[in-house]
């Protein structure tokens, strides 16, 4: 019935009447659509015939009909009658009717366009290529000669890599129409080489690439030749990339050549030089390197060149601003339609950027070459061209950024300092465009200074009162558009937000005006924006209540007022409400784009609004008592929307944290009662500002909350606490325990969370997972628990105690354990001393019971005295360090290491009394050592956290401890080096003076476990903190690093550690010894053949790398480089061959390399693609590899995270602009996206 139907449209097709024909063809259209619709074999030639046929309809609709319809034609006959559709076609192309040419040429596009598979697309090639290319060579008009380059062009882009035979047969051919007398021809020729190159052999790119160099070296060439030819060079490289790096010895010198010595009047051949080498700079950042200061005083020198304009003001003035404005006016004056100059200079923009961008090694040399030519280019006179200058100036900003970020600018050669030095003229240059008559340039304006608030945020302190006339105008003028005031709110909030109040304190009559009139502004974006530069002007009034340097109190009313108009205004809550039911009825209609704005409006504005109001209320409301009564209900009210509830939460804690204590009587009831409700809700940023919030409120409002109120906040809490979300889980300790401390007079509070939290509570303390803020609220949270009314001290002891016995399951983990210790000990000192000291002879009495059985209460007996030592003197409590003591004869490890622990906690409570005794007993006790250096490590590092016992230590005998630790240095154990060197990188934060020479000496100790002691010593005194060793170390490092030269591997890995920390924590002390380590560093990625050996087992041999963990502690050592020093590093020279070689070394160095590699591609995209075929070759491997038959588990476990580390990293090599030009990663993908496995993987790792 379906082909019957489709017979009776393609006869109505060929009828007389056009509307008969128009409409048939429309349906012919719909059936086609159709997922259903399937033709057979005797309905195939005719549709095709009779589509084809409408193709040359005299009207023009039934022929357009008739080309959509081709599209799903495609996909609906076989393969041969698409392939003679294409042939019938490119005949009528070259061969038919002038009038039907266009028509053939659209409906061939559109047919290539839907090619899918590559057996139809080599059929097709196959067909219309030799016709294309003879179109190309014998037509006589131009247009016939286009028409077929364009086809091709789109044929070869997406299907170039099919024919690789005809290949050289096409270049040729394309080639030869460089020196077309035709312009269009040339230009189309270009395009279609370009589409063709990316599958081109290398011997192929560089036969075109030498045939068009040729070319250029013919200076007698026609000029318009000449161009093209340039053109060409720029686009091969747009179009190949990195494989273009080996002709630019060639290609350099000859583009420099063209445009230093081009005539005045040939513009364009300047411009396509510029943009050529641009290409290089971008797409072969390695190769570039030789050439990069050349190209970069290039680009300085034009992108001044203005050969017909004189500019006589050599240095601005503000002296009269209304002179200036007249300059500017009268410069603006002048046009020469014929002058092309401006297309010289927006070429030399681009490659100013394209250096900055691509170059982060020479950031520093930017500053001092190129920072001051861009701003001066600040004036230029052309619109676009000025666009582009500002554009290449926020590049550099961003790079600055990216750069420098976490970095100080204490080094006068670094490029934050240099930019700070550029900021006086950079705002003075900004201010003569801003008081320019055009939008576009005052938004750029404030686009730079945006940027420069962000990387710099306490700049503009001194210039941002030349500022403001700016901004009151961009604010305030009647032509002023909407994205000219956003970008100057934007810019004002930025500024207020990074610099300190009392610089904008006599600029706030200016200001406050022009920002309070935004509020009303109609379009939403704009008064929201302009709410939140209220908020800061708020701060800026009155940063704190004790003294004010300027008088608020007038600005208050117009504040509030201007925002109580947005925050009260219904009309739009009822015009999303109703647009809400309407959308789903008009859902494909125009109807729904005002939906979305409607939408916004309310979202974006109200939420403004209310913060705005909360910031308003918490600073100000000792002066609005009035107003109060009024605005509280409305941000309660929006606390009942679903759309701005989370925002209203947020704007009652803050209102509630206000050192005003603002009188909430009238809504505290309700607003609490909406927050408990909240606390069930399954939204997550809701429930967490809900705890907050409440957490606000009681503190401050405790009294005026009734009991009930305590008990139903107290029932929904305890379902929030679990090891699920350790976060909310914090938050909601938290929260109960302020309630608790707040009201432990009331008994059911207590009782509550004794029924409620208590049980929760005591299973989460059982978790392994349970650290950090969670565990420091939970030890609160017991403290506070204990102080409540009519809680018994002994039950909760109890209960913790009993915690911590195994289950039938096993054992609870070490982290658990020490967690239940922790929670025993701030139990225990907030009982009181009594309870405390019962609690300790209780523990003492466990440890003196050795029966075998009590193995498990001893554990956790050692740990609890340890926690309670560290918080508390035990010296009361007599022989308590020789009773601990005795368990290191425990047969078991953990108990020997709890004891460890638990005395040199018991010594920090009293260093005079206990240290001594730890030191005897290491000097007594030879088979105790390990643990009482364990101890000791104890000790020193809770000295180093708690700065003031540093003093006690010292008066301590620190030279018995020091001569101990150096005595063993050369243990052999290398547990016992590594809590020495812990031990002695602590000490050197305490004692600087005396520990860094002593570890400088033994640098060059013959003892090979001496030296690497002291460079993980080093590697532990690098902390984040600033310290006072760090004047010392900057000036001693370089000793200690420089042991990455060692002859011994286990000493070069010290080293090598000692300064990835270093790159980590305190950058700044390695950055000039980068140009010496790296090499060094980069040597220790390498896999070195005399560090492997085979071991032989007898029946088989095994191979020993006993490189491996140097390299792969390199490898994460460059990881740590590029996040914290890349402006001191090359890439480029760390890919190849380093990179590359541990992308193909064992599971270990693999994944920090595909760390390093998705990195590089996100931070240094040109370097990474540069090489990118041959990244792709390891990186296949690695995601073809599959274990062997009888792999274990673990085995199969890992390989399946290192597939997925490979396939993060190409994930992040495809983002990169360009990537697809490589054929070798684009087959990579396509292998991917085919394998159903590494797919699902794949759209995994992308999703996380």
């Amino acid at each position: 019935m379906a082909n019957l139907n489709i017979t009776n449209i393609l006869e109505k097709m060929t009828g007389k009447d056009k509307d008969y024909r128009y409409m048939a063809t429309s349906d012919l259209l719909s059936e086609l659509n159709k997922e259903s619709f399937k033709a057979d074999q005797d309905l195939e030639p005719k549709l095709t015939s009779t589509v084809l046929q409408q193709l040359e309809d005299a009207s023009g609709d039934v022929s357009g009909l008739a080309v959509k319809c081709l599209a799903p034609l495609v996909k609906k006959v076989g393969e041969d009658k698409v392939v003679d559709m294409t042939n019938k076609l490119c005949d009528k192309l070259i061969n038919g009717k002038e009038q039907h040419r266009d028509t053939a040429s659209i409906a061939l596009k559109t047919i290539i366009a839907e090619v899918m598979t590559p057996s139809l697309a080599e059929k097709i090639l196959v067909c219309i290529a030799p016709q294309l290319i003879k179109g190309v060579n014998t037509a006589k008009g131009a247009e016939i000669k286009c028409e077929c380059l364009d086809i091709l062009g789109d044929v070869l882009h997406r299907f170039g890599n099919l024919i690789t035979k005809d290949h050289e047969y096409m270049l040729t051919a394309l080639l030869s129409q460089l020196g077309s007398n035709q312009a269009s021809v040339r230009k189309k020729s270009v395009s279609c080489i370009a589409s063709l190159a990316p599958s081109l052999s290398d011997d192929l790119l560089a036969k075109a690439t030498l045939q068009v160099v040729q070319l250029l070296k013919n200076r007698s060439a026609k000029s318009d030749i000449t161009r093209t030819n340039i053109q060409m060079i720029g686009s091969l490289s747009r179009s190949v990339g990195y494989r273009f790096g080996p002709h630019l010895a060639e290609t350099v010198p000859l583009l420099i050549s063209y445009c230093t010595s081009a005539s005045e009047n040939d513009e364009e051949l300047r411009e396509y030089s510029l943009q050529a080498l641009e290409s290089f700079m971008l797409r072969c950042p390695r190769d570039i390197s030789p050439y990069c200061e050349v190209i970069l005083n290039l680009a300085l020198e034009y992108v001044s060149y203005d050969p017909n304009f004189t500019d006589s003001m050599e240095e601005d003035t503000d002296e009269e601003g209304q002179e200036e404005e007249d300059d500017d006016e009268s410069a603006n004056e002048y046009t020469d339609d014929e002058d092309a100059s401006w297309k010289v200079r927006r070429a030399s923009a681009k490659c100013l950027s394209a250096i900055i961008v691509s170059r982060p090694e020479m950031l520093s040399k930017l500053y001092l070459e190129a920072c001051p030519k861009l701003i001066e280019r600040f004036r230029e006179r052309e619109e676009n061209v000025k666009m582009d200058i500002f554009n290449t100036f926020i590049e550099l900003l961003r790079q600055t950024g990216n750069v420098t970020k976490g970095q100080g600018d204490i080094d006068e050669s670094s490029p934050r300092w240099l930019l700070k030095q550029e900021v006086p003229k950079v705002v003075k240059s900004i201010n003569r465009q801003l008081r320019e008559k055009s939008i576009k340039t005052k938004v750029g304006a404030f686009s730079v200074l945006k940027e420069l608030v962000v990387v710099l945020p306490d700049c503009l302190a001194d210039h941002f009162g030349s500022l403001v006339p700016g901004i009151e105008k961009a604010l305030n003028d009647k032509s002023s558009t909407s994205n000219l005031k956003i970008e100057a709110l934007v810019f004002t909030r930025l500024v207020m937000a990074s610099h300190s109040p009392s610089v904008f304190h006599p600029y706030i009559k200016a200001l406050s005006a022009p920002i309070l009139s935004a509020i009303g502004d109609r379009y939403y974006k704009v008064t929201a924006e302009a709410l939140r530069v209220c908020g800061e002007l708020v701060r800026v009034l009155r940063p704190n209540l004790e003294a004010s340097a300027v008088d608020f109190k007038p600005y208050i009313g117009p504040i509030y007022n201007a925002i109580l108009g947005r925050l009260a205004n219904q009309d739009q809550d009822q015009v999303w409400q109703n647009s809400i039911s309407s959308s789903v009825l008009v859902c494909f209609c125009g109807a729904s784009a005002s939906t979305y704005a409607n939408f916004m409006f309310s979202q974006e504005v109200k939420e403004c609004a209310i913060s705005c109001m909360s910031l308003v209320v918490s600073t100000f409301g000792d002066g609005l008592q009035r107003e109060l009564p009024a605005c509280l209900p409305i941000l309660v009210d929006r606390m009942g929307n679903e759309i701005t509830r989370l925002t209203a939460v947020k704007a009652f804690s803050v209102i509630a944290n206000s050192p005003l204590r603002i009188d909430l009587s009238c809504v505290l009831d309700h607003v609490v009662s909406e927050l408990t409700a909240f606390l069930r809700k399954a939204n997550r940023a809701l429930r967490q500002a809900t705890l907050g919030t409440l957490n606000s409120l009681v503190v401050t409002y405790g009294g005026q909350i009734g009991s009930s109120s305590y008990e139903t906040i107290i029932a929904e809490l305890s379902t929030l606490i679990s090891d699920m979300d350790l976060h909310m889980t914090a938050l909601a300790l938290e929260l109960c325990c302020t309630i608790m401390v707040d009201r432990k007079s009331i008994q059911n509070v207590g009782l509550a969370v004794r029924n409620k939290v208590l049980p929760q509570a005591l299973i989460l303390i059982r978790s392994a997972l349970l650290q950090g803020q969670a565990l420091q609220a939970l030890q609160r949270f017991f403290a506070s628990l204990v102080q409540s009314a009519n809680t018994s001290f002994d039950a909760l002891l109890d209960s913790l105690i009993s915690a911590a016995k195994p289950s039938q399951s096993g054992g609870l983990a070490k982290q658990a354990l020490s967690s239940i210790a922790k929670c025993v000990a701030v139990l225990c000192l907030a009982a009181g001393d009594q309870k405390c000291a019962a609690t300790i002879e209780m523990l003492k009495g466990i440890l003196k019971d050795d029966s075998a059985s009590n193995s498990a209460k001893q554990h956790m007996a050692l740990l609890c005295l340890g926690e309670i030592g560290r918080r508390k003197d035990l010296s009361n409590h007599v022989h308590i360090e020789n009773i601990v003591i005795e368990s290191f004869q425990s047969p078991f490890e953990e108990i020997k290491s709890a004891a460890s622990y638990a005395l040199g906690n018991i010594a920090v409570g009293n260093l005079s009394k206990y240290l001594p005794f730890i030191l005897d007993q290491i000097d007594n006790q030879q088979k105790k050592q390990y643990l009482l250096l364990h101890s000791l490590k104890e000790v020193i590092v809770r000295q180093t956290v708690d700065h003031n016992g540093q003093s006690e230590l010292q008066d301590s005998n620190i030279e018995k401890i020091l001569a101990l630790l150096f005595n063993h240095c050369e243990s052999e154990e290398e547990g016992v080096r590594n809590v020495v060197a812990e031990c002695l990188g602590k000490i050197a934060l305490i004692e600087p003076k005396k520990l860094i020479p002593a570890l400088k000496v033994r640098t060059s100790s013959p003892a090979a476990n001496t030296r690497a002691t002291v460079a993980i010593a080093i590697k532990y005194s690098i902390v984040e903190r600033p310290e006072k060793i760090d004047e010392i170390m900057y000036s001693e490092i370089s000793t200690f690093l420089m042991l990455i030269k060692d002859s011994d591997r286990h000493v070069r890995r010290a080293a090598v550690l000692a300064l990835s920390t270093a790159a980590h924590n305190k950058p700044n002390l390695i950055k000039g010894l980068l140009p010496e380590l790296l090499p060094l560093l980069y040597d220790q990625t390498v896999i070195k053949q005399e560090l492997v050996r085979t071991v032989d087992l007898g029946p088989f041999k095994h191979v020993v790398d006993d490189g491996l963990e140097l390299r792969k502690a390199a490898f994460e050592c460059v990881d740590t480089l590029l996040d914290s020093c890349l402006d001191q590093m090359n890439p480029s020279s760390f890919i190849v061959p380093f990179l590359l070689s541990g992308l193909g070394d064992h599971y270990d160095v693999k994944m920090p390399c595909h760390l390093i590699l998705s990195k590089l591609a996100d931070k240094c995209p040109s370097a990474v693609l540069a090489v990118l075929d041959s990244i792709v070759e390891p990186i296949e491997k690695t995601i073809s590899h599959k274990p062997k038959g009888d792999a274990v588990k673990q085995e199969v476990d890992r390989n399946e995270d290192m597939i997925r580390s490979a396939l993060r990293a190409i994930s992040s090599l495809s983002r990169i602009s360009g990537s697809d030009y490589s054929m070798r990663f684009k087959n990579l993908m396509n292998k991917i996206v085919s394998t159903p496995a590494l797919a699902e993987k794949y759209n995994s790792v992308r999703s996380e």
